[in-house]
């Protein structure tokens, strides 16, 4: 199991779960929109012997405490976040797995910030450009997160919600619920995030349009695609592995937007690459 810490990073109090041995090469994971670090539990266990592994919650997220300025919910901030976040570690190279905006905030950096540092990048299923009915679907389920009277009911709504993960079994239907939860003034429970970071999309419009940033990474890149996506678009993967860091892509059958990165066939996929 993971090690749960919290830290203070630019005025804000960061939420980690931290994996594996300071001693080893550091790995950090960061995770989508709407969810939390637990959500690599299953990958960060298997790679745990061989990296030192970070999953922090971003702020507005989880553990992590919400955002005091909602304009801080946007690419440029999660960014220097991350470099703070990375930094107070005593952090110099780095691999980086992002699935969904974790991999948009890694394309940000490592065309940015930590060009020169990110060695490995792992992008889950996202790309320098977003289908406009993909971030219409995100805006509308994240911008008003049901509340439901039991966690049993959420359960039952993230099934549906996170079909395209792929293959979860019950035990991790359960973790994802109980690691995403949180209890409304009136007892009833509702998703672990505060609702105005979807502001992003109308706040900041050209956030995850990334061509140029995405053309000037170096670090050896890993594209993972679900095959259903609606987010990562089959063009626009085989243009990531035209240009830019000319990424090696892996589409995975029976999930879209996202895989999960929680069975043997993804997880080896990461590990041979990161190795």
């Amino acid at each position: 199991m993971g090690t749960s810490r919290y830290m203070n990073v630019l005025g804000y109090e960061i939420h980690v779960t931290e994996w594996g041995d300071r001693e080893k090469p550091p790995l950090v994971m960061w995770h989508g929109l709407a969810r939390t670090g637990r959500d690599f539990d299953d990958i960060a266990r298997v790679l745990s012997d061989r990296y030192w592994i970070l999953c922090p919650d971003t702020i507005g997220r989880g553990l992590s405490q919400w955002a005091t300025d909602p304009a801080d919910y946007g690419i440029d901030f999660y960014g220097k976040l991350a470099v703070a976040f990375i930094d107070a570690h005593g952090i110099d190279k780095l691999r980086w797995l992002g699935l969904s905006m974790g991999g948009a905030i890694g394309i940000h950096l490592a065309g940015g910030a930590l060009k020169d540092r990110m060695t490995h990048f792992v992008v889950n299923d996202i790309g320098p450009e977003l289908p406009g009915p993909a971030v219409e679907r995100i805006k509308g389920y994240a911008g008003k997160p049901p509340s439901f009277k039991t966690v049993s009911e959420l359960e039952a709504f993230f099934r549906i919600a996170y079909k395209p993960y792929g293959d979860l079994t019950d035990e991790q239907w359960r973790r994802l619920t109980e690691t995403s939860v949180r209890r409304n003034p009136d007892g009833s429970v509702t998703p672990h995030y505060d609702p105005r970071m979807v502001g992003q999309f109308e706040r900041y419009p050209d956030d995850y349009n990334q061509w140029d940033v995405w053309k000037r990474i170096t670090a050896k890149t890993l594209l993972l695609r679900g095959a259903d996506s609606d987010l990562l678009l089959p063009e626009v993967a085989i243009q990531m592995t035209l240009s830019g860091p000319k990424a090696k892509l892996v589409t995975f059958p029976g999930c879209g937007h996202a895989p999960a990165l929680n069975v043997p066939e993804q997880i080896s996929v990461i590990e041979e690459f990161l190795a």
